[in-house]
Formats: structure tokens, sequence, C-alpha cells
């Protein structure tokens, strides 16, 4: 009996330990930044939605997946459906099975969503020392911090304070927490060339790539805030006109 208290004791210190040190690793602030698409009236700039989308598929889709969002689903960030249909059928996806029963390869259309860069999660491991990238269809709602986080994430790259060992394989991140991280930094100077020569700097890169991503995570935050701002417009003109009412009827009380 003294054994099982002394376990059950022993258990309930190490998860006190392990919450508290959880705890401690996910207190890292991120700075605040402005976003076009924050606010009441906030809207996405399609400038940074078209550069977004220019890093995300010369930089990221390299190791991660955009499962959700489908090739037509650009022309709500400004492409046209020729431009779309040759972005989609610049990918090969996996279709069928034909009548003989069999899977195959053909080129991607409009409808279909952006091809995963790995077959399944074990050969994405395979191909990333164990560290599984994970899908960034919604990974601006899935991080607290949202957008303010991702931006700082792939700005936070730093040579480690005097005296921390980091890992091999791992790296320094400001804004990560626990301030190691197994992805390197993928953002570097003029990774990419802009189609409307904007000077891609890393900085540049990182808040056009986390706009895109945000549209990609809430395609309808700009329908929902234009219904938000007509429903507020109606609660307005609702109480007017129920005052004026009350007014009206209880004009003759004294």
């Amino acid at each position: 009996m003294r054994r099982k208290l002394i376990v059950a004791l022993a258990a309930v210190g190490l998860a006190v330990a392990v919450a508290g040190t959880a705890a401690a690793v996910e207190a890292v602030k991120v700075p605040s930044q402005t976003w076009s698409f924050g606010g009441l009236f906030g809207t996405f700039d399609r400038g940074a939605l078209l550069r977004g989308l220019q890093v995300y598929r010369g930089v990221c889709q390299g190791c991660h997946s955009l499962k959700l969002v489908a090739f037509r689903n650009l022309q709500e960030i400004g492409l046209t459906e020729d431009q779309v249909k040759k972005i989609a059928a610049e990918y090969e996806v996996t279709d069928g099975p034909n009548d003989q029963g069999e899977m195959f390869k053909r080129k991607g259309n409009p409808s279909d969503r952006f091809v995963p860069p790995f077959p399944n999660e074990k050969a994405a491991r395979a191909a990333n020392n164990g560290a599984y990238p994970p899908d960034l269809s919604v990974m601006v709602k899935a991080r607290d911090g949202g957008a303010d986080y991702l931006y700082a994430l792939m700005t936070g790259y730093r040579e480690p304070p005097a005296g921390m060992q980091v890992p091999e394989g791992m790296q320094y991140n400001a804004y990560f927490p626990g301030h190691q991280i197994a992805m390197p930094s993928p953002l570097v100077e003029d990774g990419v060339e802009y189609a409307d020569k904007t000077r891609a700097t890393v900085a540049q890169m990182a808040r056009d790539v986390t706009t895109f991503l945000a549209w990609a995570a809430e395609p309808e935050l700009e329908a929902r805030k234009r219904m938000g701002v007509k429903v507020l417009l109606f609660i307005l003109v609702l109480t007017g006109m129920l005052y004026a009412v009350k007014r009206k009827i209880w004009s003759d009380v004294h």
C-alpha cells in the first residue's frame, strides 16, 4: 500500500513538473505586427497574397503540404482562370483506379488540391531527419499568436546566446518554444524573384507568405467582416427606429 502511495505521489510530482516545464516553454512572447487583414475593416492585400503564393511554391512546398486548398481557390486572390489552369498542370496528381483497377498519374486540374510533397508521414520524417513538417492549411489558426507567431518564427533565427549548446541538427530560434527547432531557416535574401519586382528580403517574404497562409486558413474572412459591418449597421438603424417608436408611443404619458 505504501509503495503504491509513493508511486502515485511520484507520478503526480512528475506530471506537475512536466506541466510547469511545458508552460515555461510555451511562454514565448512574439512581437505584434500590423496586418492589412486585421481589425473590423481589414482586407487581404492582393499583392502580398500573390507574392506569398510565390514564396510558398518556391520555398515552403518542398516540405510543407497545403492539402485543404484547391487550385481553383487561387482565383480568389487575383489569378485568372488560365493562370490557375497553368499552375495546376505543373503538378502530378495520383488518380484512379482506372478500368483495370490501377492508380495512375495525371496533370493537375483546377479542382484538385495542392499535392503534398511526400506520399506519407514516414517518408516525410525520413527526408527531414525524423521531423514531420506540418500541413500549413490552417497553421495561422492553429498556433497561439497566429500570423504574428508565423512571421516571428520565420524571422527569428539567430546565433544561440553565449553558453547555450544547440544539438546537432537543431537551430536556435528566438520565438520557437524552447528556442530549438529542427527546421533550418527557410528564407534567405532574394530567395525568390517576385513577379512585381518587389525586393525579396527575408522580412518581406515572411510577411507575404504569412499573409497568404492567413488567407488559406480563413478565405471567408473578408465576407465575414462585410457581413459583420452590415449586421452592426442594421442593429444601429433598428435601435434608432425602436427608440423613435418608444418616444411616439409614450409621448402623451407624463
